[in-house]
């Protein structure tokens, strides 16, 4: 616990939008104190950022890493989800996750995970039904209901899924939304069931409509979707119901910035000041109730010292009293951990990606970068020797995904466009939401390299093509690295580059391969059982 210690700036009073200079007195992790002065030095102390929904999975890092880099950039807490490693490894997933955090003075507020598989769709490692869901929701390190993908099940009065939104709200937690493109009276039903936020939304129309019936909307600015420039102007409309979150970032990402540069890009599009700092950390503390301090006597000592109010650049985080970050160094230590997997696939030949053309067009999916939904088109694609063969002139590739939970299963091949690749693979066993081996490529030898190089460290990103190969290797259940987190970051930007010297354009080639499997986001995805039409909830064959 930390000493006292006081600490002078302009205070930024975001619930009385006031700035004023102050002393501020913090005793044994709280705060004692706030006095007012006549003057201070030039920098700005306010509350900690939040990011109200992030998988801490998809940073590739463990919780303890994670709170590494995200305090450097000022966030003292994440509402953060479990759903990844659930669906690998069930509950036991989810309680390494609240373990590991708990080394860290960093603070997460972990979700029972609702949707685990996503959908019957696909192969995952473990369920996690309704019984399941109450024991969770029990514990005091349980904060919320996860986000209810299956908005379908919803709407259809699906009985496990009501009954798992219904423990939630019996005990007063909140519970999370997922309904992309959802609105007119669907969406309406969906929110009468009790579903409180969403994080989904991409037009600012639609995710006026959710706000106007209650519902807290989350912009989100991850490393594959990014939906801030599209919802931004909500805050000026519905500013007590806006919050910020990344739902899932890269470490790259992190490197680089958080919540902070979501509150600068605001600012720099003429938003209030108090209306985008109520977003970042007020409005997820009100909405999950959850032990985040909002700079008042007698709160946690959770806050942050800026140089300015336009790009946010942090000097200091303090959590719980403690300085855990300064200058954009962190104070936290790293803690050795122990991995937990799930992962039983065996090495793949070159003809287990063999497509036989069936004549007629192919349905392709049509990559969308920064998006995390994707279209569709058909079209005709080359043969030879009855074979489907990749067509790099029109951008059309082979992408696979192979069960990794079962051992011998013929993957599953379907087309792709727009990764951009011109010679190589890449591949990763981060593929929302059951976390099979996913890979894209312009040949089924390199593909079948790609993933046997994951295979190999039951679990990793690969990129393989003739100007060299390389693997990120991630031990813990086949998402996280157990190093550095700032080792990691490196590490990915090494494996991104060699993508991008492959031919790939997209922002985050890695990222937006690991949605490829998400089929609960439309239109067109892959399962490791097959392609999945995700407005008509059902396989659909390549051709015909």
């Amino acid at each position: 616990m930390s000493k006292v210690f006081t600490l002078q700036g302009k205070l930024v009073d975001i619930e009385n939008r006031e700035i004023y200079s102050v002393e501020v007195q913090v005793s044994e992790g709280k705060i004692n104190r706030i006095d007012r002065i006549d003057s201070s030095p030039d920098q700005y102390i306010l509350p900690g950022f939040i990011d109200a929904h992030v998988h801490i999975e998809s940073s590739l890092l463990i919780p303890t890493e994670f709170a590494r880099l995200s305090s450097t950039h000022g966030t003292v807490a994440t509402v953060s989800d479990p759903h990844e490693i659930a669906n690998v490894c069930g509950i036991e997933g989810v309680e390494f996750m609240i373990e590991n955090g708990d080394h860290s003075p960093f603070k997460f507020f972990f979700g029972a995970p609702s949707c685990v598989p996503a959908t019957p769709f696909e192969t995952a490692g473990a369920s996690i039904n309704s019984v399941d869901i109450a024991k969770l929701l029990k514990r005091k390190d349980i904060h919320y209901l996860a986000e209810m993908m299956n908005w379908p099940g919803v709407l259809s009065g699906d009985d496990e899924v009501l009954r798992k939104i219904e423990l939630a709200k019996k005990i007063g937690k909140p519970v999370d939304g997922h309904a992309p493109a959802l609105v007119g009276e669907e969406a309406a039903n969906y929110i009468k069931a009790g579903i409180s936020t969403d994080h989904e939304c991409v037009t600012l129309e639609e995710a006026r409509f959710k706000a106007k019936k209650g519902m807290k909307i989350a912009i989100r600015e991850g490393s594959a979707a990014k939906n801030f420039d599209a919802l931004i102007d909500l805050i000026d409309e519905f500013p007590d119901q806006i919050m910020f979150c990344s739902d899932d970032k890269h470490p790259d990402s992190l490197l680089l910035g958080h919540i902070n540069q979501l509150a600068a890009r605001a600012i720099d599009k003429g938003k209030d000041l108090f209306n985008v700092l109520r977003a970042c950390c007020i409005t997820p503390v009100q909405h999950y109730n959850i032990g985040v301090g909002r700079l008042r006597p007698h709160d946690p000592a959770d806050f942050i010292v800026v140089k300015d109010l336009i790009n946010f650049n942090v000097l200091e985080t303090y959590i719980s009293g403690i300085l855990v970050a300064k200058e954009g160094k962190s104070k936290i230590m790293s803690t050795k951990t122990e991995p937990i997997n799930n992962f039983k696939a065996c090495p793949v030949a070159a003809n287990d990606f063999e497509m036989d053309h069936q004549g007629g067009k192919a349905k392709v999916i049509v990559v969308e970068d920064s998006q995390l939904i994707t279209g569709t088109i058909d079209c005709v694609v080359p043969e030879k020797d009855g074979k489907v063969r990749v067509d790099i002139n029109n951008d059309i590739l082979k992408i696979a995904i192979i069960n990794r939970y079962l051992p011998d299963v013929k993957p599953a091949v379907a087309l792709v466009k727009n990764f951009g690749l011109k010679d190589g693979a890449i591949g990763s066993s981060v593929a929302h939401d059951s976390h099979n081996i996913i890979v894209v490529g312009t040949s089924d030898s390199l593909m079948a390299e790609a993933a046997n190089l994951i295979i190999k460290e039951k679990g990793g990103l690969s990129a393989v093509g003739p100007k060299g190969s390389k693997v990120l290797n991630l031990p813990v259940a086949g998402l996280m690295s157990n190093s550095d987190g700032f080792s990691v970051a490196s590490s990915y930007i090494e494996v991104d580059r060699l993508a991008k010297e492959f031919g790939s354009g997209l922002q985050s080639p890695f990222m937006t391969l690991s949605f490829m499997g998400l089929l609960v986001i439309p239109h067109l995805k892959l399962s490791d059982k097959g392609l999945f039409d995700s407005d008509l909830f059902k396989f659909v064959k390549v051709f015909g």
